[in-house]
């Protein structure tokens, strides 16, 4: 019995490679079509890199063909002879189909290429209300389309055949031993083997699924080329991107419905015009603060409010930050919303100053070569400021590298290269105290007469939390002596705590440093989303699931000694869940940019929405690389608007 499967799992293995040969070739092909006569001299490097990474990337789709043969052909095969003996015909029909498939595939990415000048997209979702006659035309007439279906017979004979003459070759002889029970102990072990061998090719190479290939970690160098970049992705997998992520709804909408669900958020009274954003123009009522030599704006991974909330006192998870907020010259907000549900979304949209709507800006290539006026990185420079950007991970990841010095930043660091080799790290960064510390010895190397703005994003407070608490500080005993009794024996949930514990007395660590060095420094301390670490399943309130507040809102607290909590317009009390009507804007992320962009630093303010106005009634939208010259056709109000005497937004 083990002999049929033996020699049906060598037949497997032989067919592994069939399917990423066919998709490197395809990926040649579309490399030749949309990059024609260039020569690969020059960048050997590159295209080699593009094909490593796309061939470990494509196995998330490849590697089924081998599971198809093993579990539908090789396993059954064992028991039955009769189907043992078609098992070939099987295999090469399955891989054939399957080949089928990524010509088609393959064909569409190339019909898609031409006319938008990218791989799948969002576009392709709304075909369904494209002219059905209009597509066929199209693709007839413009797409050689005639040729493209013929093209199925010669390419499916190719495959056909090029499968027979794989699996007509020689096997290897069946291991057969003296003892039983080590026969049975080998054949256990090929099995085993077996399937590791899957995940193995499924994960790209790795056994560790948070290390398979993806887009954020695609290689720089291959990053860089716009073709090859897209050319990495096979079509399969940008495929199930497009399809996996849901269509938004607002995609959908005609224009009444697009007018009816514009009503609420308009002013009282006022009624759809052509020019809507005239009708949330605001002007900032002047400089609360002198403009301060150095801004230190930290945005903590997963410092989210819930912590903060008195109904979690005796956890005592921000008793830094506590102590931070009791300061008379912090102004803190308790109900405050993330520029972005993750990450990098959240970075962006408080970047660029256009806030996550799905819109991924970081990994649109526009977005590389220039950035929008709404760039805080760019409204800082108007102010007098140097910009940088420190990262406690790789900036590679969500290409940043390439996003961040577009948007603006002059400097942008990345913990691991601003700290040692042998720094202690997670997957994501370097730990939170070491990467902040690094900087704050570089910040201090480096200060001159310039105004400095300097960004820093810690990576700590993330899972899988297997960094050593206990080394680090947290004493659950200390912290939390109402609940360490119980909560110490869960691991995850004791390992949580004590990375948000963590998280949270380094950045104020920091704080406490840059104020005695920099006693006249504005501070901003915010989180870039919030995180599940309340651990509810112990009891430690009534209600056993997270509330709406509990998941969405981040923390925010800005500091000056200039600044007094009436300065916000209200009176800061932990326990008030809150804030007066007249509050206006300070409950979401906008506040952030009225109460710091604008309204608290005196000299040239900068904007504070979604788009400067101008005072001819257009609209400066994306800026070029230059020293703030005024885009063109702008009108010549710009002239005014670049001196932001009045701030209009």
């Amino acid at each position: 019995m083990f002999l049929s499967f033996f020699i049906g799992l060598q037949q497997d293995l032989k067919l592994v490679l069939v399917a990423p040969v066919v998709c490197a070739l395809f990926r040649l092909s579309f490399i030749m079509v949309y990059r024609p006569g260039r020569s690969p001299r020059g960048e050997w490097r590159k295209r080699w890199a593009c094909f490593r990474y796309a061939f470990w990337w494509g196995l998330d789709f490849n590697a089924y063909v081998f599971l198809y043969s093993l579990v539908l052909v090789s396993l059954p095969g064992a028991f039955l002879p009769e189907y043992f003996s078609a098992g070939d015909m099987v295999r090469t029909a399955g891989l054939t189909v399957y080949l089928l498939v990524l010509y088609t595939a393959f064909m569409g990415k190339m019909i898609f290429y031409y006319h938008f000048h990218d791989t799948f997209n969002q576009t392709m979702r709304l075909a369904g209300h494209a002219d059905k006659k209009n597509f066929v035309d199209i693709f007839f007439n413009q797409n050689h389309g005639a040729w493209i279906l013929l093209g199925y017979i010669p390419y499916a004979l190719l495959c056909y055949h090029g499968i027979q003459y794989l699996l007509a070759t020689p096997v290897l002889p069946y291991v057969e031993l003296s003892s039983p029970w080590l026969q049975y102990g080998l054949n256990t072990v090929v099995f085993l083997t077996s399937v590791l061998w899957f995940y193995w090719m499924r994960y790209g190479g790795t056994l560790d699924h948070r290390k398979k290939p993806e887009w954020d970690e695609l290689p720089a160098i291959v990053k860089e080329d716009t073709l090859l970049s897209k050319a990495a992705m096979d079509d399969l997998i940008a495929l199930e991107l497009v399809l996996r992520a849901p269509l938004d709804e607002m995609l959908l909408h005609d224009d009444a419905e697009s007018e009816h669900v514009i009503q609420p958020v308009l002013p009282a009274g006022a009624a759809l015009t052509d020019d809507p954003l005239r009708l949330f123009r605001h002007e900032a009522g002047g400089p609360r603060i002198h403009a301060p030599k150095h801004i230190f704006f930290l945005l903590g991974e997963g410092h989210a409010q819930a912590p903060f909330d008195p109904i979690y006192d005796e956890l005592n998870l921000m008793e830094a930050s506590q102590r931070f907020r009791q300061d008379q010259h912090t102004v803190a907000i308790n109900n405050f919303l993330p520029a972005g549900m993750r990450s990098r979304p959240s970075v962006v949209g408080l970047t660029a100053g256009v806030y996550d709507a799905d819109l991924e800006l970081n990994e649109k290539m526009p977005f590389w070569q220039g950035r929008a006026l709404t760039s805080w990185p760019e409204q800082l420079r108007r102010l007098g400021y140097r910009t940088e950007f420190w990262y406690g991970g790789g900036l590679g990841h969500g290409s940043l590298e390439h996003f961040l010095p577009a948007a603006g930043f002059d400097a942008c660091h990345s913990g691991f290269d601003i700290c040692p080799a042998d720094a202690p790290r997670t997957w994501l960064g370097i730990y939170d105290h070491v990467f902040l510390n690094r900087a704050a010895e570089l910040i201090r190397e480096q200060d001159a007469d310039q105004p400095v703005f300097h960004f820093l994003y810690t990576t700590s407070n993330h899972g899988p939390y297997h960094m050593p608490m206990d080394k680090l500080g947290f004493d659950m005993d200390r912290v939390m002596p109402a609940w360490s009794g119980q909560l110490k024996h869960d691991k995850m949930a004791w390992r949580k705590l004590g990375g948000c514990w963590y998280a949270d007395q380094s950045l104020m660590h920091f704080v406490e440093e840059m104020r005695a060095a920099y006693p006249d420094s504005l501070f901003i301390v915010t989180g870039d989303h919030s995180t599940g670490l309340i651990p509810f399943e112990h009891g430690v309130i009534d209600r056993r699931e997270p509330s709406l507040r509990d998941g969405l809102l981040t923390s925010f607290a800005m500091h000056h000694p200039e600044l007094t909590a009436g300065d916000a317009g209200w009176q800061y009390d932990r326990r008030a869940y809150e804030y007066p009507a007249d509050a206006d804007g300070a409950h979401c992320t906008e506040g952030l940019r009225v109460l710091f962009a604008v309204s608290v630093i005196d000299g040239e303010a900068g904007s504070c929405g979604d788009a400067v106005l101008l005072d001819d009634g257009g609209y400066a939208g994306r800026l070029p690389e230059s020293d703030g010259a005024v885009p063109a056709g702008v009108g010549q109000g710009a002239a005014a608007a670049a001196g932001y005497g009045t701030v209009q937004g």
